[in-house]
């Protein structure tokens, strides 16, 4: 696609945008991944900034009436987008995830009867306003006769992630929050390796890697994942009880600077309190030498 056709296609996403903000004036209903997204996009525009724009990423969290549930919508805009298919998720604590996978089916092919060129996600909330509703209604219809219904099994997913170094703040901040929005447990080792072990329903464990790697953490791995079935809510299968930072003295006295190493020594002993020493192997290549040999 030319630059000037990706323009096109930018004006109309702020244009959207800017109707979708017109809509939802309220603070919080409109959730912008990147709060500088439309900036950047706008003086790309302009031309005071050269390289292309992240995607513009949000979450919409929407009201409605009958039942009084939420809805949020999570919305991709590709750069070609309207000219491609827009991304859209819809989640809802009240939808299970058959529930779930039915409504955002119902809406994507609701979407694919759009033209290539027409914006579309104010007609997917209006649809989700106008249909949702049913899936909910369905939900309580099926499920709650059968009380001898086979218990639902789901995947509880541990995953060691390994970065060369976590340093910056922001990023650190946003691996925290990340690991506090969504229901999982874990750490993550700032310093130089960086580690993380995220834990949890495979989905959220999958939503927190992705949310994580966007929109361009390019040195970054899961060197390891664990996963189980499960028909409980997993609290047994934790290793952790929640998700925190781990913050262990480096080699040397580095303060912060980006050259400082985390004391390995430490960290296997964190392993071994939480039944995990086998990682170490896998995340540096090295046999951990028990220290009770």
């Amino acid at each position: 696609m030319s630059s000037a056709s990706m323009k096109e296609c930018l004006q109309l996403q702020i244009l959207e945008m800017e109707m979708l903000f017109s809509m939802f004036p309220n603070q919080g209903e409109v959730k912008l991944e990147d709060v500088n997204a439309l900036t950047n996009i706008k003086r790309y525009l302009e031309g005071t900034r050269e390289a292309l724009p992240p995607k513009i990423e949000f979450v919409i969290t929407l009201q409605i009436e009958e039942p009084k549930v939420k809805i949020d919508l999570q919305v991709t805009m590709p750069h070609s987008y309207p000219y491609v298919a827009l991304q859209l998720f819809g989640r809802s604590s009240e939808l299970d995830r058959q529930q779930q996978l039915l409504l955002n089916k119902g809406l994507t092919s609701y979407i694919g009867t759009f033209d290539p060129g027409e914006l579309c996600v104010c007609a997917a909330i209006q649809w989700l306003q106008d249909n949702s509703a049913s899936y909910f209604l369905n939900r309580k219809l099926i499920y709650e006769p059968s009380a001898q219904a086979k218990p639902v099994k789901n995947t509880f997913l541990r995953m060691w992630i390994y970065s060369h170094h976590i340093y910056q703040q922001d990023l650190r901040k946003k691996i925290l929050d990340a690991g506090k929005r969504l229901d999982v447990t874990g750490f993550c080792m700032t310093g130089k390796p960086g580690i993380i072990c995220v834990e949890g329903f495979k989905e959220h464990c999958e939503e927190f890697w992705h949310t994580i790697r966007y929109p361009n953490w390019k040195h970054i791995s899961c060197k390891h994942a664990e996963s189980i079935e499960t028909e409980g809510n997993g609290e047994d299968l934790r290793l952790f009880h929640s998700f925190e930072e781990l913050l262990l003295e480096a080699h040397g006295d580095y303060g912060l600077r980006n050259d400082y190493h985390m004391n390995l020594g430490q960290f296997l002993e964190f392993l071994k309190k939480h039944k995990s020493e086998h990682v170490f192997q896998i995340l540096f290549g090295i046999e951990s030498k028990s220290s009770d040999s």
